[in-house]
């Protein structure tokens, strides 16, 4: 949005800005801020920027935890939540040990060096991804978990569940189980308040390709982003996720992005399409190729399914995203590829048949994951295919046009399949992070924080009973 202080001064004098907001992503992904007056705001914030607790982060370790972020100015948008008229800048995160420098582990300073790394390859000079965002909006959440009471109370107006409901008035129009894909009003009951989400996104510079009704009955809903850039994708990522969350509880409900948050429902992925250009021209397109893919294309498939293991503690980093990924249901879990195929990890649309349009989805990631990483791991694994001919073909990954689910049990068991839990996903990045680290795209000790912080999620989870476990165990 600005080019230097000045424009930015002169921009809060004009439009009566009281406040400047300043968002720093940490490890998992989530936004912090800080606030200042915006008369505070010059040229020594650009040049020496503002001290934070990196620790408190995720990042490094509390004797070294002093780190300072500068705002990047052209990121600048206008806060449409503050009731004080106040603008929003995302940070990048600077270490202060040996000199100021930037933080190799910062998120988003991970995806501006995939993007250097892929540009200095020679393979493509932009690389482009688009996602698809699932979510539920709901009409209430609770929870409690004690020693003595456990308890989840999740609901949603539009759900079977309240054809019953006699509180108050009930207009009926439910949405059957499994059956929200496409509903049209009045069973689509957010239909409007995501009229105002996507039109909060597009005045701040989010293309939405559409938004609809999808088949969770309890309110999901799918929302999906136009083409960008790597950095840029992580950026509108969470400015999606901040627009949606913030507009929702506007209008007196809330959104969960979880994977799983129903049991016997529909999970919430993040399928994200990928393609490259060099010089203008599309990388993935040939008309000779399977499906219209060039080499180069399928040996990015290639690499992104012999890592995909290891990925997965970027792209699916919680506990709950190994109960979306279940054999069998909607969630593939099974490593190969096809065209038009959703039951395989990569599948190619079939309806993307020009050379500009010509790409591949890759369909496990959910929106538990930093951005930021989990899109630099996507691009990482394959310019790694590129870069080693990692043919998908020779590597037995497919192609499979089939519905893998409806395979026999041998011709499943020749295909190889992600990993159950997150623990097993962080034993996979340990295993396999090389491709990671080339070009210094991530470093050492984000990895190993990485390992470390999903290790630590899956331990807490594993010593807290189940409520299932008491049906299955208490009267033995």
């Amino acid at each position: 949005m600005f080019n230097s202080c000045k424009e930015v001064a002169a921009f809060c004098e004009k439009e009566g800005i009281r406040f400047i907001d300043f968002k720093i992503a940490d490890l998992a992904g989530r936004w912090h801020h800080l606030t200042i007056p915006s008369g505070t705001f010059t040229e020594e914030t650009l040049e020496k920027g503002i001290g934070f607790d990196g620790s408190s982060y995720g990042f490094l370790s509390v004797e070294k935890s002093d780190m300072v972020f500068i705002p990047d100015i052209r990121t600048a948008f206008t806060d449409p939540f503050a009731e004080e008229p106040t603008l929003v800048m995302i940070g990048d995160i600077y270490t202060l040990a040996g000199g100021r420098k930037r933080f190799g582990g910062d998120p988003r300073f991970v995806a501006e060096k995939a993007e250097k790394y892929m540009a200095e390859t020679g393979i493509a000079d932009k690389g482009l991804l688009g996602p698809e965002f699932e979510f539920y909006i709901l009409d209430h959440f609770s929870f409690d978990i004690s020693p003595q009471h456990m308890e989840v109370m999740i609901d949603s107006q539009q759900a079977e569940w309240n054809t019953a409901n006699k509180d108050g008035r009930n207009p009926g129009y439910k949405v059957m189980h499994h059956g929200g894909y496409h509903a049209d009003i009045p069973h689509d009951s957010s239909y409007n308040l995501r009229n105002e989400m996507v039109t909060k996104l597009l005045k701040h510079g989010v293309p939405v390709k559409y938004h609809h009704s999808e088949n969770g009955g309890p309110g999901q809903v799918e929302i999906e982003l136009c083409f960008s850039g790597l950095r840029e994708s992580g950026d509108r990522t969470l400015l999606l996720k901040y627009i949606v969350k913030n507009t929702a509880m506007a209008n007196g409900k809330t959104v969960t992005f979880m994977p799983k948050p129903f049991y016997g429902e529909a999970g919430n992925g993040m399928h994200v399409h990928m393609q490259f250009f060099k010089e203008g021209k599309p990388v993935f397109y040939d008309e000779n190729g399977y499906s219209c893919l060039s080499e180069t294309a399928l040996y990015a498939i290639g690499g992104i399914l012999k890592h995909s293991p290891a990925m997965m503690a970027f792209t699916n980093p919680s506990t709950n995203s190994y109960k979306r990924l279940v054999p069998g249901y909607e969630a593939p879990v099974s490593i190969c590829f096809g065209t038009a195929n959703r039951s395989s990890v990569i599948r190619i649309p079939g309806y993307a048949t020009s050379p500009e349009d010509k790409r591949f989805e890759f369909r496990p990631l959910d929106a538990a994951c930093n951005p930021y990483l989990a899109y630099s791991a996507l691009v990482m694994a394959a310019l790694d295919g590129i870069n080693n001919k990692i043919d998908p073909v020779a590597e037995g990954f497919g192609p499979y046009d089939v519905n893998v689910y409806a395979l026999d049990e041998e011709q499943k068991g020749r295909i190889k399949a992600l990993p159950k839990s997150l623990w097993e996903a962080a034993d996979c990045l340990e295993k396999d992070h090389a491709f990671l680290l080339e070009g210094g795209v991530f470093t050492p000790e984000l990895i190993k924080n990485q390992m470390e912080k999903i290790r630590a999620d899956e331990l807490l989870v594993s010593r807290v009973p189940h409520p299932i476990e008491y049906k299955l165990y208490y009267d033995l």
